[in-house]
């Protein structure tokens, strides 16, 4: 599966951006899907997450409510809406797919295929 993660940039606290990854390759509605992001000097730490359908969702606690992940399988595309940006959310963000359960979400290595990340930048 390939990934092309978009819709990073810069934008101003309390903004918004909304961020795309287009698979290709393999049928996209087999696979769950996630977010994660890196900061610079951090490890890569898990956003969101989606069921093949998208009718499970999981976040980590600090973008609850802000964010909102995704899934459009007729076009092979997973979305990260961001709301209420914070400047701690500036980071590289990934995209990832792969087949882990529910309760492994949350572990980098649990995700088969990456996309290449996107940069956003929240000023403040």
């Amino acid at each position: 599966v390939q990934l092309q993660a978009s819709g990073g940039g810069l934008v101003q606290a309390g903004g918004s951006l909304r961020l795309s990854c287009a698979a290709s390759g393999e049928t996209f509605s087999n696979y769950r899907v996630a977010w994660f992001r890196q900061a610079p000097g951090k490890e890569r730490e898990f956003v969101a997450a989606a069921s093949n359908n998208g009718g499970s969702r999981s976040y980590r606690d600090s973008v609850k409510g802000r964010f909102t992940i995704s899934r459009d399988n007729a076009k092979d595309t997973v979305y990260l809406q961001m709301n209420s940006l914070k400047p701690e959310d500036t980071a590289v963000y990934y995209c990832a797919v792969g087949r882990a359960v529910f309760s492994a979400w949350s572990e980098r290595r649990s995700w088969l295929y990456w996309g290449q990340g996107t940069q956003v930048t929240v000023s403040s």
